[in-house]
């Protein structure tokens, strides 16, 4: 079980922010349950998309999309496959794979931060290297991994960035995916997964061809890949939900909700990702960068931070243009000259946007 958070944890747990919500559904649920699932498949989805309880409990959405994708995602931890998450960056895959584990299991801190640096010792087991020369190899030196107290558990471990581990150390996974154990041939025994065990990957479709998945490792997954939102009203409504929990949670002064700036930023990042206006008449480059979602929920906060420590407690085109600069631009020679067309092309043109322009041509 994850302990509580202190009472100014910067970042805490989902199971740890949502542990009311997690408790009411639980109580409230009379569906069948996976062995050591915490509440059934349908609570599950209720609470990663929302609702409202027979006894008036709202639940918050924690991911707004398509409901059958969020099904397939819950439907496939309930069997023996595991479950990878896949899309471009920014479209919540860390953040859906956390309320999953934290809705299944009640703890999302099983997990394992994939870099080109992750040894075969965070997936499998290390030792306690002091106790292995004095003692010899032992349950005591032993040092289990995440995914290791995930199998005794019963519960579900995460992987993320699966595609940044090197491909030998991702194989390490083949045996327990496909076996359901993990041999400690040191100590003569094997850990044997527990009902309840699985594992949540994700990974970015702009990381393919870093480290690709074999093809032994990938017939072990089931992948639901996550999209960017369908329209812009959509997205405006995840950034404002996001930002005004970041604001909450970073405790920045108050600054009055600012919908025409939030949807401003989501209508640039879509024009920009698409290649195309939102009229469609123009044509435009698209910048390196990936201008998701998560990006746009960056740049606000940003200018909500700038507004309330440097402004006048407003949000303002002056205050979004630096940080929204800073995202389009990633290369500074094809991307400047992107934005700088897409400024002069559109936004210079475009009715009621003047400040806009004129703030974004200060920072260029």
């Amino acid at each position: 079980m994850t302990t509580p958070a202190p009472a100014d944890a910067l970042r805490p747990h989902a199971e740890q922010v949502y542990a009311g919500e997690l408790r009411a559904l639980a109580g409230a649920d009379d569906r069948p349950r996976p062995p050591r699932w915490r509440m059934s498949p349908w609570a599950v989805v209720t609470y990663l998309l929302g609702g409202t309880l027979a006894d008036g409990t709202v639940i918050m959405p924690k991911y707004v999309g398509a409901r059958r994708l969020v099904e397939v995602a819950v439907a496939t931890l309930a069997t023996d496959r595991a479950l990878l998450l896949l899309g471009v960056p920014g479209t919540a895959k860390s953040w859906v794979s956390e309320h999953l584990a934290a809705a299944v299991s009640g703890s999302s801190t099983l997990m394992v931060q994939g870099t080109s640096g992750t040894a075969e010792e965070a997936i499998r087991y290390g030792w306690n290297y002091a106790r292995l020369i004095a003692e010899g190899p032992s349950d005591a030196a032993l040092v289990p991994s995440p995914v290791m107290r995930a199998m005794e558990a019963g519960s579900i471990a995460r992987i993320e960035e699966l595609t940044r581990i090197p491909a030998d150390v991702q194989d390490a996974l083949i045996t327990v995916l496909s076996e359901k154990t993990l041999p400690v041939p040191e100590l003569g025994r094997e850990a044997q997964a527990r009902k309840g065990f699985n594992v949540i990957a994700t990974a970015n479709d702009r990381d393919k061809g870093v480290n690709e998945l074999s093809s032994a490792l990938r017939r072990r997954f089931n992948t639901v890949v996550l999209p960017l939102p369908v329209d812009a009203e959509s997205e405006v409504a995840i950034v404002a939900s996001r930002v005004a929990e970041l604001a909450a949670s970073l405790e920045l002064p108050p600054v009055p909700p600012a919908m025409e700036e939030i949807r401003r930023v989501v209508q640039v990042f879509r024009e920009l990702r698409s290649g195309l206006t939102t009229d469609g008449r123009t044509r435009l480059k698209s910048p390196s960068g990936t201008l998701s979602t998560a990006e746009a929920i960056s740049v606000v906060t940003s200018g909500i931070s700038l507004s309330a420590h440097f402004g006048d407690g407003r949000l303002r085109p002056d205050d979004i243009a630096g940080g929204l600069v800073g995202a389009v631009i990633r290369d500074p020679v094809t991307d400047r000259v992107a934005w700088e067309e897409y400024l002069d092309v559109v936004i210079r043109e475009r009715e009621g946007w003047s400040e806009f322009y004129e703030a974004c041509r200060e920072v260029r």
